[in-house]
């Protein structure tokens, strides 16, 4: 790959700074992850494929503008930079992903309690009375449990997605520390 075809994958202009190649590959690297398509094989092994050829541009354009006289070091770093950017766009991927199930748990969380309290008092008021209305009241009383079994199974879930969140938020701390030191 030369310069021209690197800086038109990355949508540069011929003048380009090495700030605006970086920022350039960020944002392209982000859309172009593969992990964003783990549900899908097909579009991953696309993603795999063109976030290479992102590699291999944001090489070109950070190595002294393709030339073959390049520093062992320079390169090194930026590949592992290229890594390290990578591997943050998964999070960021990764992040979302979480916070949605996240937040699914939560609503199931809130319609347990409601279900739970709904439950509750439906039991309480008709379970003082005979007949038709002690149907009504046992009907109450399984709302209610199924309410709280429901908040439990929420509030387990969305501890567990939360854990996984505050793991995320360490590799990323730790991944944006790296990114200072080489760069």
């Amino acid at each position: 790959m030369n310069r021209n075809e690197a800086l038109r994958l990355l949508g540069l202009s011929a003048d380009a700074a090495s700030e605006e190649v970086k920022a350039a590959y960020r944002e392209t690297a982000q859309i172009l992850h593969p992990d964003r398509f783990a549900s899908n094989k097909k579009l991953q092994e696309r993603a795999t494929e063109q976030f290479k050829n992102l590699q291999e541009a944001y090489e070109v354009l950070t190595s002294g503008k393709g030339s073959s006289t390049r520093a062992r070091g320079t390169v090194a770093s930026s590949a592992e930079e290229a890594e390290l950017n990578a591997r943050l766009a998964g999070i960021s991927a990764a992040r979302k992903q979480l916070l949605t199930q996240r937040d699914v748990a939560l609503d199931e969380r809130r319609s347990g309690f409601a279900m739970a309290g709904i439950g509750a008092l439906v039991a309480l008021v008709f379970g003082r009375k005979l007949g038709v209305l002690a149907v009504v009241a046992s009907i109450g009383v399984a709302c209610a449990v199924w309410g709280i079994v429901k908040v439990v199974s929420a509030q387990k879930t969305a501890s567990i997605l939360n854990d996984h969140l505050d793991e995320l938020a360490a590799e990323k701390k730790q991944l944006l520390a790296r990114l200072d030191e080489i760069g």
